[in-house]
């Protein structure tokens, strides 16, 4: 079969290897649809500080079951699936406790580990989660990032009635916006300084949406939530404007939640977060139930996936699919890799 490595930043090769063998207890997954996502591209510009290579890339991903290994049950030949990526010892504190999203030896398909570029991949049936089969497979590879979305979300707890904000309209930050809504917020605010993105949030449902370019984000609070504001911000740009926006803007007492990953060391002004007693959260990557809580949220109609694809390329023009990211940075929301 065919498989993708990056060799280095910013090259790529394809390599002829044998089909892998399928296990006791694990599946064969017919790959069909990836996505491209942040991480990836900072691999492909050898910035990404936990990923060396060779590395095979590939962790949004969707396909369907093609062989069933011994011992494994409820699942089947020709099902729809997707894989969550994550490797994870089961031993430590946080596997213990089941935050195995947070274990101590951590490991990701793509990054630290053979990733999923490739024509047919062997996996434990435990990282196997079926998708509807009126899922289509492009919607299928994005159910990892919508599963970002939900575990950021879920950070506070139960979103029902409460009026929330989210700067960033990019992959996540409208996912955390579309999932914040599907799961009952009240209101939901969303700022970029990209009017294509907020379109595309326009598109997908989102209440209000504002360009920061244009307005100022304490204005952009007090105009769609009154004097309130929001109950939680969510900052899925993950940079000191954005966050300091969030700080000085939020109302006292109320909760803040880093979806995104800072580039660098922070400046941010932790006084005023003391003295308003804001709760700062974070958030990391996703577990099983939040790709069910995802899937659910789309077949149910109330997270809507298509309208985030901006291109689509053949597995074997994989470097043209970041070249056309690093030239459309400002118009490219989601880049899908069609295997086969």
């Amino acid at each position: 079969m065919l498989q993708q490595v990056m060799t280095a930043p910013g090259k790529i090769a394809f390599q002829e290897v044998p089909m892998p063998e399928v296990m006791e207890g694990q599946v064969l997954v017919r790959i069909r649809d990836i996505g491209i996502c942040g991480s990836d591209i900072h691999v492909y510009h050898g910035e990404h500080p936990f990923t060396s290579y060779p590395v095979t890339q590939g962790h949004e991903v969707s396909g369907e079951i093609s062989a069933i290994g011994q011992k494994v049950t409820g699942l089947q030949v020709g099902q729809k699936v997707t894989i969550e990526p994550q490797i994870y010892c089961g031993h430590c504190h946080p596997c213990r406790h089941g935050k195995y999203n947070l274990c101590e030896e951590l490991k990701v398909m793509g990054f630290q580990d053979t990733g999923m570029a490739s024509e047919y991949f062997a996996v434990d049936a435990s990282k196997v989660t079926p998708i509807p089969e009126e899922m289509s497979f492009e919607e299928g590879a994005m159910i990892e990032p919508l599963a970002v979305a939900v575990h950021g979300v879920k950070q506070v707890g139960d979103v029902a009635g409460m009026n929330i904000a989210v700067i960033g309209a990019g992959p996540i930050g409208n996912l955390v916006a579309q999932a914040a809504k599907g799961m009952g917020a009240a209101k939901v605010m969303v700022t970029d300084v990209s009017s294509l993105r907020l379109e595309k949030a326009k598109e997908c449902g989102i209440d209000v949406c504002v360009n920061t370019r244009e307005k100022d984000f304490g204005e952009a609070l007090l105009e769609a939530f009154g004097p309130d504001k929001a109950d939680v911000i969510y900052d899925c740009a993950g940079n000191n404007i954005t966050m300091g926006q969030a700080i000085q803007h939020a109302r006292k007492g109320s909760t803040i939640v880093l979806v995104a990953v800072f580039a660098g060391m922070a400046e941010i002004d932790l006084a005023v977060a003391n003295d308003h007693e804001l709760d700062i959260k974070s958030t990391m990557m996703y577990r099983h139930e939040d790709y069910l809580d995802g899937i659910a949220l789309v077949k149910e109609g109330k997270v809507h996936l298509k309208p985030l694809v901006s291109k689509v390329f053949a597995f074997q023009d994989y470097l043209e699919a970041y070249q056309y990211i690093d030239s459309n940075r400002e118009t490219t929301m989601k880049v899908i890799i069609k295997v086969q």
